[in-house]
């Protein structure tokens, strides 16, 4: 970029834990960081700035069309969802994203919620906090259902990076994996099973996949029906692929065992959401979109950051997800 001196903002930098340190920026700049920004400052903030730095705020088009000096948004995540990708590709700005980051920490997150609800490890630590160890009497009890996972089948879908990672923990543990194919497709390749065949089969159905117009309430009504063997259902990659309170419904008709749920739409959930109200069940497990912020991840995440801006004012644009 030909400009002496590139100003920088930094919409959201409370998205990024402050033990993974800052990205720096070893040319010219000026650096605007704000902790959090609402739709409604967005286009201000960013009127003079040539680069904009986001994790999770959105960027419409309006503000996209107002940034007369934008050139690039630099993404703190893997899902752009946030950003109106053809707005910025018909004004000319790039948008650039942060990749494979999260390859480790996702799925650790993905299989200690799976482990958490096939053991019962919560139901167990509340019944003992409550006394119901003295009350049993003996070395043990058996309040709550207790599950291996060898032996079990789990059903993913998406195939990316973190997909793959899964099932290879999957395997090493003596599971059957498969992979869903694409939702109403008549042909499945290898390695893809039907995706209502992978409803029927799954004792756990995990969901890796980004939140498109096709993916959204992938998991509804329709789709809980299918799910004969009462699985337990994760979703750590974005909320909006399963209908809420369909999942509710599931829950309380017996038809899917468990959940673990580490988002959902918007994040944070309004007090009386669905998302709440499953919050509140015991054979639910939810955390806050934390699956992705191990220490080692975040800090990957900021340096990828800094890379990717680098890289572009260099003119080497790089992990660049739309086209100009």
């Amino acid at each position: 970029m030909s400009e002496s001196k590139l100003n920088l903002v930094f919409l959201d930098t409370e998205t990024i834990s402050p033990q993974a340190g800052f990205p720096e920026f070893q040319f010219k700049h000026n650096l605007v960081t704000y902790k959090t920004t609402s739709i409604n400052e967005v286009s201000e903030r960013i009127s003079d700035a040539h680069i904009v730095i986001t994790n999770k705020v959105r960027i419409n088009a309006e503000a996209i069309s107002a940034a007369k000096k934008l050139k690039l948004i630099s993404v703190a995540a893997t899902g752009v969802d946030n950003i109106d990708i053809e707005a910025c590709s018909n004004a000319g700005v790039y948008v650039c994203n942060v990749q494979d980051y999260a390859s480790i920490t996702v799925p650790e997150h993905t299989f200690s919620l799976i482990f958490a609800l096939r053991r019962s490890l919560f139901q167990y630590h509340r019944s003992v906090r409550k006394g119901r160890w003295q009350e049993a009497n003996q070395f043990c009890y058996f309040d709550y259902q207790i599950k291996d996972l060898s032996g079990s089948t789990i059903g993913i879908i998406g195939s990316g990076s973190l997909g793959t990672a899964v099932a290879k923990i999957a395997n090493s543990l003596g599971m059957k994996v498969l992979f869903a194919g694409r939702k109403g497709a008549v042909n499945c390749p290898e390695p893809y099973t039907p995706f209502n065949e992978v409803l029927r089969q799954s004792d756990i159905l995990t969901l890796h996949c980004p939140l498109t117009s096709t993916t959204e309430n992938l998991i509804g009504a329709q789709e809980f029906e299918e799910m004969v063997k009462k699985p337990i259902i994760i979703n750590t990659a974005r909320g909006g692929l399963i209908d809420e309170a369909e999942l509710i419904n599931a829950l309380n008709s017996g038809k899917v065992s468990g959940a673990g749920l580490d988002v959902t739409r918007p994040e944070p959930p309004e007090y009386d959401s669905a998302f709440m109200k499953l919050a509140a069940m015991d054979n639910v497990i939810v955390t806050p979109h934390v699956g992705w912020a191990s220490e080692q991840a975040v800090k990957e995440v900021v340096k990828q950051v800094e890379l990717n801006v680098h890289s572009f004012v260099q003119g080497n644009p790089r992990n660049i997800v739309n086209k100009i």
